[in-house]
């Protein structure tokens, strides 16, 4: 039975479909007829208005110098193949220069070193968002090379001792024997816990794990004097990986440490009660839909 509008509804209410989600209501309607029906298009029509509200945000509140970027969000779990297509995205607001940049500029501070920072900054801007970029992004922020991007993150992490935010480093991806060193050396000469590496270098505990049984595995062959293609083969990895560990353990050698004395060091593990639940919600917080 078809229900009679009042006469404040005839004359009102067609006015709240002039809106955008009212003009995409109508578009779906005269241009995708073949989408379901009217309650499927209004789903599709709250999914877009949703999306352009997360990409598109107020920008008057944007100081001089930053920038709405979108990236991958950190949450993300990577897959061999998978392309950016298939990947969940979120914009982040990003301090592409500062004020401070142009007085230390000013002030005679190198171009060189203003990039690196602003690399370092970037990286945990995304990160503190729920993003992480990657060395192309930075690129082309920066108007620069993604090899320098490259030298610059490796750079900053040696001075700092840390590890910058990024997808390499929480992905756990692409060439990172420069992670390996940072996290093997608090681990293993720092004595921190596997836990507050974790926090520390953005990987995640299995990932840790995995370093440490690597590092251990090639101690272990290194000391029966095994060579990189037999401690590739013994171990199932490969020999450019090994030798990335038998680089870091000779860099330890010539510091004064034996195979011996890094194969006795403990790995501290956290196991109260608060370190366990602080573990649990980051690895297990629901991806954002």
């Amino acid at each position: 039975m078809k229900k009679t509008l009042t006469s404040d509804q005839a004359t009102y209410q067609p006015q709240t479909y002039k809106s955008f989600e009212g003009a995409q209501g109508a578009f779906l309607d005269e241009q995708c007829p073949q989408i379901g029906g009217s309650m499927t298009r209004q789903v599709l029509v709250q999914g877009i208005s949703h999306m352009v509200s997360k990409f598109y945000p107020e920008t008057s509140h944007l100081r001089p110098g930053q920038i709405v970027w979108t990236t991958v969000h950190r949450k993300e779990k990577g897959s061999y193949g998978k392309s950016i297509r298939h990947t969940e995205l979120t914009p982040v607001i990003l301090d592409l220069v500062r004020s401070a940049d142009i007085v230390e500029r000013a002030g005679g501070k190198r171009l060189r070193d203003l990039k690196k920072e602003a690399v370092a900054r970037l990286c945990r801007q995304a990160y503190e968002q729920d993003g992480c970029l990657c060395g192309a992004e930075m690129a082309i922020l920066l108007k620069i090379s993604v090899p320098t991007v490259g030298k610059y993150i490796r750079e900053w992490e040696i001075e700092h001792k840390t590890v910058l935010p990024r997808r390499g480093s929480i992905h756990d991806i692409g060439p990172t024997r420069t992670h390996k060193k940072i996290i093997l050396h608090k681990l293993f000469l720092e004595q921190k816990s596997v836990q507050q590496t974790s926090r520390e270098t953005y990987h995640s505990v299995q990932a840790i794990q995995r370093y440490i049984s690597t590092f251990r595995q090639v101690l272990l062959c290194r000391q029966k004097g095994m060579t990189t293609e037999q401690i590739a083969f013994a171990t199932g990895h490969t020999n450019r990986l090994i030798k990335e560990y038998e680089q870091i353990i000779e860099e330890y050698q010539k510091g004064n440490y034996t195979m011996k004395q890094l194969l006795d060091s403990e790995v501290h593990i956290e196991n109260n009660i608060e370190s366990w639940i602080i573990e649990y919600a980051v690895n297990m917080e629901p991806q954002k839909n």
